[in-house]
């Protein structure tokens, strides 16, 4: 089982308490950051390599298909290979969990026959909100943080890509993280339908009030005096449709529309019901 979405996304929280159900081995204690089995490999690059967090899906060579040279005969083996000593290979479900594996899915599928996908979905300017005041945490250097339109422009392409993959792609799932917190056992119920899990997937710390703070710094930006007022302008402008495909607005952080026809079709019984109804 893969499990990917944008940096800041929740993709961590969902793959430890996948990892706590029985039938589940993932990766604990591997010395590298957040356990992901990026680091551990050496079949494609790490994100880092095309510009890391907020950056990696401009990178056309990030968006692997089964059309890609990496895939080689021996790809599989040798990914198995790399992840095999951080596992219980007892376990029937195998996880493995890195952010831009939702732009890889129909290249990890190709090499890992069988594999089943599930992807994170946040809001994206709670992502960019998140993912620039983390990049100013670890680093000094102005050159590089990115502007909150090219940070919600790059959940865009990403997004794209996911949405342009669907239909490739054998096995997927693909939910919200806002539901995941707010209501996880439904949630968490789907997935183990998908997965072919005995028993529910426990929920621990997932269930939590739901964080206000972006929405409070967004907010504070719809007043003109701020500074990144046209930022928000900007954003709200460009990419109001493309947030509304997967259900949500911009002008109202909190708010939550239906997801587009499209997507619910190729999602399938991963899409959440219209909260409309």
């Amino acid at each position: 089982m893969l499990v990917g979405g944008l940096h800041r996304s929740g993709t961590t929280p969902l793959a430890r308490a996948l990892a706590a159900h029985p039938q589940v081995s993932g990766f604990a204690g591997t010395g590298v950051p957040h356990d992901e089995g990026q680091h551990l490999q050496d079949v494609y690059p790490r994100a880092k390599v095309h510009g890391g967090s907020g950056r990696f899906a401009r990178s056309g060579a990030a968006h692997l298909t089964e059309r890609s040279p990496l895939a080689t005969p021996d790809a599989g083996a040798r990914l198995l290979a790399s992840w095999a000593p951080h596992w219980d290979t007892t376990r029937p479900v195998l996880l493995e969990k890195s952010p831009p594996d939702m732009v890889m899915g129909r290249f990890l599928q190709h090499v890992l026959p069988g594999s089943a996908l599930v992807v994170v979905v946040r809001h994206p300017v709670v992502v960019a909100l998140s993912t620039k005041k983390w990049r100013s945490a670890i680093s000094r250097d102005p050159r590089r943080h990115e502007s909150l339109p090219a940070l919600v422009e790059h959940w865009v392409l990403a997004h794209r890509a996911l949405l342009a993959d669907l239909p490739s792609l054998r096995r997927v799932h693909v939910l919200h993280y806002e539901d995941l917190v707010r209501d996880p056992a439904p949630v968490l119920a789907r997935l183990q339908a998908f997965l072919g899990l005995d028993g529910p997937v426990p929920a621990g710390s997932l269930s939590a009030a739901r964080s206000t703070r972006y929405e409070r710094r967004w907010e504070d930006l719809a007043s003109w005096w701020r500074p990144g007022h046209r930022q928000r302008r900007r954003v709200e402008d460009r990419w109001a449709a493309e947030a509304a495909r997967w259900g949500y607005r911009l002008d109202d952080l909190g708010a939550r529309g239906p997801w587009a026809p499209e997507l619910r079709a190729l999602a399938g019984a991963a899409a959440p019901p219209d909260p409309s109804v």
